[in-house]
């Protein structure tokens, strides 16, 4: 059972897991960190945090673990292997991987969990950089209800729209159903931004008709003002996007899907990130229509 007082090992502090670890810090968790650069975890280390110098330590000294890695075989990297959590956690540890990751994986995370007594769940998020320092995430867990029970108070700490969506694996594709539909709004987005200039308009009026009305979404809403401000800094990385629309991409043809909508963006932000713009924020998808 999770208490006040039970241990969060957190892996992984880059723009999301930073800010979600720092909102369990604050609610009086006690919190162990490990990230491959020390670096990014100095603010939670100067708030409290202890510093592990692997992911065996921390798995064995902590009571709950979260990973929020970049990629499938980084996941696949701290969870399995004999220095992996799969076999340094304790009977009884709660893990949730809340990167966004294969279906497939969770599935097989889940698997090996069980062979040795521990409980794990799937919870991919979203709602960026701001969702992740406001506490105000969407969570999309897969695993088993008393687990989620059990983890509930924490998901609150990080997140607002939280749903179990069903067994080990769906939270992953339900995170694969929400870059689907965000892949060619983001198109859209960008689109629409370019004929309101090219019209002689002015854009940010513009936003303030549409983004409440049938048009309305998160990209329109918070990136669509970084895009007309200039301001590129990642609230999620253009690299870390083409991972999950790949991953989808894959997904969705092993269930014998099409997805035209899918395939154009991914091809979209592939050409973005040839132009140097993997680290930017997926908000950058405007500079390849300001150029035609």
């Amino acid at each position: 059972m999770i208490t006040n007082k039970s241990t969060i090992g957190i892996i992984g502090t880059g723009v999301m897991g930073k800010s979600m670890a720092r909102n369990l810090q604050k609610s009086g968790y006690p919190i162990n960190v490990f990230t491959r650069t020390k670096e990014k975890a100095r603010k939670l280390m100067e708030n409290g945090a202890v510093w592990k110098g692997s992911v065996a330590e921390l798995a064995r000294d902590s009571d709950v673990i979260i990973t929020m890695v970049g990629y499938p075989s980084d996941v696949e990297r701290v969870y399995f292997g004999g220095d992996g959590i799969i076999e340094n956690a304790k009977k009884g540890t709660y893990v949730i991987d809340m990167t966004t990751s294969k279906p497939t994986l969770a599935i097989e995370i889940a698997q090996k969990a069980k062979e040795r007594h521990f409980h794990v769940m799937d919870a991919p998020v979203s709602g960026g950089d701001v969702g992740a320092k406001n506490g105000a995430l969407a969570i999309m867990v897969g695993g088993d209800q008393e687990v989620y029970d059990d983890v509930f108070p924490l998901f609150e700490v990080m997140g607002e729209n939280i749903i179990l969506q069903g067994e080990a694996g769906a939270g992953q594709h339900t995170k694969m159903v929400n870059q689907i539909a965000i892949a060619t709004n983001m198109i859209g987005v960008s689109e629409a931004i370019v004929y309101a200039k090219e019209a002689g308009l002015n854009p940010s009026r513009v936003l303030d008709s549409i983004s409440t009305g049938a048009a309305g979404s998160f990209s329109l809403s918070k990136l669509a003002p970084r895009m007309l401000a200039g301001d590129y800094e990642p609230g999620f990385y253009v690299k870390h996007f083409i991972k999950d629309m790949t991953i989808a991409l894959d997904s969705a043809q092993e269930m014998g899907l099409t997805t035209p909508g899918l395939e154009l963006s991914l091809r979209l932000y592939k050409e973005l990130a040839e132009k140097g713009e993997n680290d930017s924020g997926t908000q950058a998808l405007i500079k390849l229509f300001e150029g035609n």
